[in-house]
Formats: structure tokens, C-alpha cells, sequence
């Protein structure tokens, strides 16, 4: 690992899929360094390779090539047992179809991961409400899914990621599903967590509304980092942005 403040180390990574007879290569030699408490969006055209590279920092797939650190372990290094703790610990994740369990409370859903973790039922559910609190819907804690708006699911989804305290929070685009209040408000919360609680946030997405809280916007196309920015070094103004209808970078 580079330093203490680094959360995330990618080296030389790469994910090659062989189909009949071809290689596609959907990473190829992506290096990347995410610090403690950082913001960061993954942006791209459809199959660029940013959910690809997603997947590979939450172990939720393994490289043809390179190597993923995450809090100083080498991913893929570690045993299945070792991943499955590994994921349970110190990632959160957070998906656009929101993956609740629908015939779950609120409340329940959120205490789940921490019933994986073994911690003890009234812990859970005293923690499983205080986080609903912090995401505003401590007066929805017994609504199931199917009871609650696509932003209030959202909203579960983000304490649920919340439960076991994880070092990162993984979103695969959070706001895909949702009209632009909501959307905006859930980015708010995500970066809200990002600066008081000191949990990387990490973002695979397409929405240009992402750019003005993230602390860094990572470009990728064809499998390769193309370029690396800092917020304060992005422009955005009506246009176009590699891809992205009506946003351009200007740097």
C-alpha cells in the first residue's frame, strides 16, 4: 500500500473476458490510488469498464492481471471465507435497484448485514433505527419496501450499506432510478457521510450531478484510466462531456 491515508491501491489491473475465440479486454493496465475519506466517481460510456473496476475493488470479481489492495490486503490473495468476511466488513454497498428484501421492514433490512457480522439482535436493532434516523426516515422504520417511494428505498439502502461501519461505501449508480430532487438529495447524503464519518465513497455512475461533490472524477473509456481530475479543475457548462450529453469537462 502507498500510505496510511490510502484506502484503495489498483496496480496494473486487468480483466480480459475470452469469448469464442475473442479477448475482450474490459480493464487493461488501470492503476488508481483512492485516499481516506474520499469522494470519487468512476465516469464512462457504457461499457467502458468503470462497473468492471467496481466490481474488482469490492471483491465482487477477481483480475485477469494486477492487483487490488484494500486497507492493506491483497485481494486476490485472500481465500473465499476470508472475501466473504472481507465484504461483510469493509464494504458497503449500494446498488440503482435499491435490492431490498421485500417482505422485510425497513428496520430488518437494514440489521441484516449486521446478523452476518454476529452482532447481537438488540444492538443491531438500536443501531438499524439510529441509522434510519440519520437518513431521514426514523418514522418509516416498519414500512416495507413496496410501502416506501424509490428515494425512501434508497434511503434504506444507504443505512443498510451503513450497518457494519465499512471503510467504503460501493455505489453502482445510486441515482440511476430516481427523478432529479431525489437524486440530488441522495448524492448530498453520500457526500455527507463522506466528510463527517470519514467513509470513502467511491461511485460507479453516468450522472454528470456527481461532479460537483466529488473530490476527484476518474474518466474511463476502452478499459484504461484517460484521465484523472480534481473537482476545483472541472468545468461544467452546457455542451457535451465525452460522451455524456449536455456536460463538458474544460480543464
Amino acid at each position: 500500500m502507498a500510505s496510511s491515508d490510502t484506502v484503495v491501491e489498483v496496480i496494473d489491473l486487468k480483466k480480459y473476458y475470452f469469448l469464442r475465440g475473442e479477448t475482450v479486454k474490459a480493464l487493461d493496465g488501470i492503476n488508481l490510488t483512492v485516499k481516506r475519506g474520499e469522494y470519487l466517481s468512476i465516469m464512462g460510456p457504457s461499457g467502458s469498464g468503470k462497473t468492471t473496476l467496481f466490481n474488482m475493488i469490492g471483491a465482487l470479481d477477481t483480475p485477469t492481471e494486477g492487483k487490488v489492495y484494500v486497507e492493506g490486503l491483497e485481494l486476490n490473495k485472500l481465500r473465499r471465507e476470508q472475501l466473504a468476511w472481507f465484504r461483510c466488513h469493509y464494504i458497503g454497498y449500494i446498488f440503482q435497484t435499491f435490492n431490498l428484501i421485500p417482505v422485510l421492514t425497513a428496520l430488518e433490512n437494514v440489521a441484516l448485514p449486521m446478523v452476518f457480522a454476529g452482532v447481537k439482535k438488540e444492538e443491531r436493532i438500536e443501531k438499524a433505527k439510529k441509522l434510519l434516523e440519520a437518513v431521514g426516515l426514523g418514522d418509516r422504520v416498519h414500512h416495507r419496501p413496496t410501502e416506501l417511494s424509490g428515494g425512501q428505498q434508497q434511503r434504506v439502502a444507504i443505512a443498510r450499506a451503513l450497518a457494519n461501519d465499512p471503510a467504503i461505501i460501493l455505489a453502482d449508480e445510486p441515482t440511476g432510478n430516481l427523478d432529479l430532487t431525489t437524486g440530488l438529495n441522495i448524492i448530498h447524503l453520500l457526500k455527507k457521510l463522506s466528510v463527517e464519518k470519514q467513509t470513502t465513497v467511491i461511485t460507479a455512475t453516468h450522472d454528470p450531478k456527481m461532479i460537483d461533490v466529488s473530490d476527484r472524477v476518474v474518466w474511463i473509456r476502452d478499459g484504461k484510466v484517460e484521465k484523472i481530475r480534481k473537482r476545483e479543475e472541472i468545468k461544467v457548462e452546457a455542451g457535451k462531456v465525452e460522451g455524456i450529453a449536455g456536460y463538458e469537462f474544460e480543464s
